[in-house]
């Protein structure tokens, strides 16, 4: 799937969104979204590093400690 393909889907996904709202303002959709994707790039990343952490943290360009972090937010440790 390429970048420009994700980007679709997620742009697709917000217009469902906002469609839902029923007239309610929307609050926090950058905070959000940004948890509701990072879980899923958290899985997919741990699982193509074997649940190496050190590997993973290089593939994600964040610390070790940082992906430990939210590994745990997300429930995944």
């Amino acid at each position: 799937m390429s970048k420009e393909k994700i980007q679709e889907v997620v742009l697709k996904s917000l217009k469902e969104y906002f469609s839902v709202l029923d007239g309610q303002k929307p609050t926090n959709v950058y905070g959000m979204v940004m948890h509701i994707v990072e879980k899923p790039v958290l899985v997919a990343v741990m699982e193509k590093a074997k649940n190496n952490q050190s590997l993973a943290a290089e593939m994600l360009g964040i610390n070790r400690n940082t992906l430990r972090k939210k590994l745990l937010e997300h429930e995944l440790l």
